[in-house]
């Protein structure tokens, strides 16, 4: 994706004495970075607010995220909204996040219009309340067009329903003679999950401290570096992702193999 220069550094502009834009190399940036947003009803508590407002403000630092995402020139951002588990939360909250869904993607749509950001979705949006699937589905149809940022936002996404989705298609292939099983290899299951078109992430962001996948992209992160941060989700800003980012950039990736 083709970089802004001026503006990335306009974005950039008053940084914290321990992280700015020479901290990191524009020139070997990820090209796919996803996150487990997590944090938002913790942070909330911490500020005796309620599980609703932890929401809200998670929704500003998503939208900070994607806009320095796009001023960095990142090719894809995926971030993990609802899994398949968070049915089981409270109905209030369940409900409380699936209008937020359909509010925040109508009023985000123009910020996707202006940065040339391309939606998808990752999971079973179908499954859905009728208010936010057709917002969803409105949002695809709108951006389909769009050759910028490709952003993935997984709700109603669970890993292992995905392979288990996978499994069935590839079974289907198999019995209708589409697909032989000596064929049945890693790409043919890759080209069957909701990732399909999409590289795998290079880098995987997890905030709010905790260290574990929680059923998200299992597949997919075979080889994707890991970075934990203490800052709870709605705490996450461009500066946090700078700091990712030059974390990532002091790994040594060998996918395996003995550097040479």
């Amino acid at each position: 994706m083709e970089r802004d220069d001026k503006k990335l550094q306009a974005h950039y502009e008053g940084h914290p004495a321990d992280i700015s834009l020479d901290d990191v190399d524009l020139d070997r940036l990820p090209r796919h970075i996803t996150i487990i947003m997590d944090g938002n009803g913790r942070w909330a508590t911490s500020r005796g607010l309620s599980r609703a407002e932890g929401h809200r403000a998670g929704v500003d630092s998503l939208r900070e995220t994607i806009t320095a995402c796009v001023r960095l020139g990142i090719d894809y951002l995926s971030c993990y909204a609802f899994s398949t588990e968070n049915w089981g939360r409270p109905q209030q909250e369940v409900e409380l996040l699936m209008q937020l869904f359909a509010v925040t993607l109508e009023n985000e749509l123009p910020l996707f219009d202006q940065e040339n950001v391309r939606l998808e979705f990752l999971g079973d949006i179908d499954a859905l309340p009728e208010e936010v699937r057709d917002t969803f589905h409105r949002g695809l149809e709108r951006t389909k067009g769009y050759t910028g940022m490709t952003l993935a936002l997984a709700v109603n996404y669970g890993a292992r329903a995905e392979i288990a989705r996978a499994a069935r298609l590839i079974a289907q292939d198999v019995a209708d003679g589409r697909l032989a099983p000596a064929d049945v290899d890693e790409q043919a299951i890759a080209s069957r999950l909701y990732t399909a078109d999409m590289p795998d992430p290079d880098l995987l962001i997890r905030t709010s401290g905790e260290l574990r996948l929680s059923n998200y992209l299992l597949w997919q992160l075979a080889y994707s570096e890991f970075y934990a941060t203490d800052v709870y989700w709605p705490d996450f800003d461009r500066y946090e992702l700078l700091r990712a980012i030059r974390a990532y950039q002091n790994r040594n990736r060998r996918f395996g193999k003995v550097a040479s």
